[in-house]
């Protein structure tokens, strides 16, 4: 008998100042899962175009379709996210002066606003100071 799962997973590294500080697993939300469902159904693709910042605590949960209390979104690199195989990896930068704070979690969204969330993390305080760049690179592989 031929058992055979596709699984969804992704994880992401968050840079201070060109310093990876954090490495951390995340959670594939039930809307990213219907978001991929949708697309392996031949509906109009959705790319993934923008990663928002928060400062929420509360634990990433699969019914999630938001952050807990986001800061700041800012649009990925490139958009739609840079294919390798069966990993998409996504980039998104905080310039000095943009979404500074304690950070503490991160999530996909396919759009600047609103939108469809594909997955959601939750970590260790990142404090970005208004001088500071933080980098997040997002990997979300398909097995």
């Amino acid at each position: 008998m031929l058992n055979d799962k596709l699984s969804l997973t992704g994880a992401l590294t968050i840079s201070v100042n060109g310093e990876v500080v954090r490495d951390i697993d995340n959670l594939v939300v039930t809307t990213g899962k219907t978001l991929v469902a949708t697309m392996l159904q031949g509906g109009s693709p959705t790319p993934i175009t923008h990663m928002g910042v928060g400062t929420g605590a509360v634990a990433a949960a699969i019914a999630n379709t938001a952050l807990g209390n986001e800061v700041d979104r800012n649009a990925v690199s490139p958009s739609g996210g840079a294919a390798s195989g069966a990993i998409v990896t996504y980039t998104g930068t905080w310039a000095p002066g943009d979404g500074t704070g304690a950070l503490t979690e991160a999530g996909l969204f396919t759009a600047s606003s609103g939108g469809v969330m594909l997955c959601r993390t939750v970590f260790p305080v990142v404090n970005k100071g208004a001088d500071d760049t933080v980098t997040i690179v997002w990997a979300v592989t398909i097995s």
